[in-house]
């Protein structure tokens, strides 16, 4: 049995997906990544390993990627997420023409022509605004709610108030002051998540990605359905959560290990 693994380490959560030789998914799981990206690597493999039931020897080849890709030292090889994305996004839903991806520590658009090549992508990995700890951090901590009752409680919001600040400092106590003002939880978590969807908009749109459909939201905030709501608001174009959407970067991995190995037995 010929099998790949693809293992995205990223900045809070590592990835496993092992594919076989007709790219179909076996297994998808992650775990929080840990300080030691190797470690995680290493443990997110065996959990993927097990619950696919197959041994450590039917792995041909492994493919990392993610912010730790060139931790993991087991991989035998690894590529940027940038390109796992794209690559995984395709398999899953093929003829997609934009990515938007948000991490728990990044966030990103990318743009794909009509063979599904990465064409152009603009990357905020530098500040947490606009990523998923700034949802996080703003809507956990100060509104005691947790992330997966996020979306229904957002979709009761009647009028959703303007977060103007991006940075989760100046955010935090505009939030304050909405408390304090007795304004709805529903409107706050609403605005909040309003204020993270213009900016990666107008982050894309700087980089000169016009947004062309089909459009497909990716990465951990994609499992807030209210979020993806915003998006074809904002846009007016329709945005379409990818099923598991932190799998695709893994899964682009894993396919693209599948292209390295029988590149290297075509050598043989």
């Amino acid at each position: 049995m010929n099998l790949f693994a693809g293992v995205d380490i990223g900045s809070t959560t590592a990835k496993c997906v092992i594919t076989d030789e007709n790219d179909n998914m076996l297994v998808f799981e992650h775990i929080p990544t840990e300080y030691d990206r190797n470690v995680s690597g290493e443990k997110i493999l065996k959990i993927a390993l097990d619950k696919a039931g197959v041994a450590e020897g039917d792995i041909k080849y492994i493919v990392s990627t993610g912010y730790g890709r060139k931790s993991f030292l087991r991989a035998d090889a690894n590529i940027p997420e940038i390109i796992a994305h794209g690559v995984g996004t395709w398999h899953a839903l093929p003829g997609t023409r934009t990515i938007i991806d948000i991490g728990g520590q990044d966030s990103k658009v990318i743009s794909l022509d009509d063979l599904g090549n990465v064409e152009r992508f603009e990357m905020n990995d530098k500040c947490a605004a606009g990523t998923g700890r700034f949802f996080e951090v703003l809507t956990h901590r100060l509104l005691g709610i947790e992330m997966d009752q996020l979306s229904d409680l957002m979709k009761k919001s009647k009028e959703p108030c303007s977060i103007s600040s991006m940075c989760t400092i100046f955010a935090e106590s505009e939030i304050i002051s909405y408390l304090s003002q007795k304004v709805p939880v529903e409107d706050i978590a609403a605005g909040t998540g309003r204020s993270i969807a213009r900016r990666i908009i107008n982050m894309g749109r700087s980089a000169q990605i016009t947004y062309a459909e089909p459009i497909v939201f990716s990465g951990g905030v994609a499992n807030n359905e209210a979020i993806t709501d915003i998006f074809t608001e904002l846009l007016g174009k329709k945005v379409t959560a990818v099923s598991m959407p932190q799998s695709t970067a893994a899964l682009g991995a894993a396919l693209r290990a599948r292209k390295m190995w029988e590149a290297e037995q075509a050598k043989q």
